[in-house]
């Protein structure tokens, strides 16, 4: 029921990028740029600035995406309200979450999940791809939601969100508003994430596979923690591969850009990691919720 103009306006807007709204909607780009300028049309308003490639929201663009979050969340209460009428839920959930997912996307739907149904109890249990699949195959999760890229025949693997990889430096960085060759990562100093990390290891593949030789970047240091890495990058001229969903508020308050690399992009998708067959009733509520 989401007005699809402001459904546009607000995937470019969560996104920063018209080409990835487009890809996210199953659109053209012309046609996410002729939503959004209908929009500033109407309101007689700009909301977004260009800065070099990337995009950001000016003021009236912050403002709309806040009233915009507002009704996309009054439709959803109209539609689970309606829906709770003719249902009862009570029970328990369990469930597993790779890091990116448990601290960044997953607690704003869990609150709003527990403001509608206060009768389910669910429980997050955060551990890497590896332990979440472990831990649904001896029954200890109800379902995971993982960012690796592995598949097991054991389970069934639905698509939750998509997700971009990005390069990140400090706002005032020397190098924003630039397109990098990949070679230029050779002259940069990067922080990485540790060893072992599932988004470190995704990150790695796909620059070996375009030629470059890992052992030869300067990685200066890794960190544990995106948050550490985003604050060490806030005090540095060093750049850093990390999750878009991770960046999000600092993209739009203009303390962390996008570096962008020519003919480059690390593009991933989070997934459900589920049992095979029939799901209960609470897992599919769960699922059509954070869908919605």
């Amino acid at each position: 029921m989401f007005d699809y103009r402001l459904k546009v306006f607000h995937t470019v807007a969560s996104r920063l990028s018209f080409t990835k709204a487009s890809e996210e909607l199953n659109i053209s780009q012309p046609a996410v740029t002729k939503h959004i300028k209908e929009i500033e049309n109407q309101l007689n308003t700009k909301l977004f600035d260009r800065k070099g490639t990337s995009i950001q929201l000016t003021r009236s663009g912050v403002i709309l995406y806040e009233y915009a979050e507002k009704i996309r969340n009054i439709y959803r209460d109209l539609e689970f309200e309606i829906h709770q009428l003719n249902s009862e839920h009570k029970g328990k959930l369990i469930i597993g979450a790779s890091t990116t997912v448990a601290q960044y996307i997953l607690p704003e739907i869990l609150a709003k999940f527990h403001s509608y149904y206060h009768d389910i109890k669910i429980e997050l249990l955060t551990y890497n791809t590896e332990t979440i699949s472990t831990l649904l195959k001896e029954g200890k999760i109800d379902l995971g939601l993982i960012e690796g890229e592995s598949q097991s025949s054991y389970f069934d693997y639905e698509i939750f969100k998509a997700d971009e990889i990005v390069l990140v430096a400090k706002a005032s960085h020397p190098l924003v508003n630039r397109t990098l060759n990949l070679k230029d990562l050779y002259a940069i100093d990067l922080i990485f994430r540790e060893q072992g990390s599932g988004t470190q290891e995704f990150i790695q593949n796909r620059i070996i596979e375009k030629g470059i030789d890992i052992a030869n970047l300067n990685v200066i240091m890794q960190l544990g923690s995106s948050e550490s890495i985003k604050n060490y990058l806030l005090h540095s001229e060093c750049m850093a591969f990390l999750s878009v969903s991770t960046v999000l508020n600092e993209l739009k308050n203009n303390t962390l850009s996008i570096i962008d690399i020519k003919n480059f992009s690390i593009e991933r998708n989070f997934h459900y990691i589920l049992p095979k067959g029939e799901q209960s009733e609470l897992i599919k509520l769960f699922l059509r919720f954070s869908n919605s």
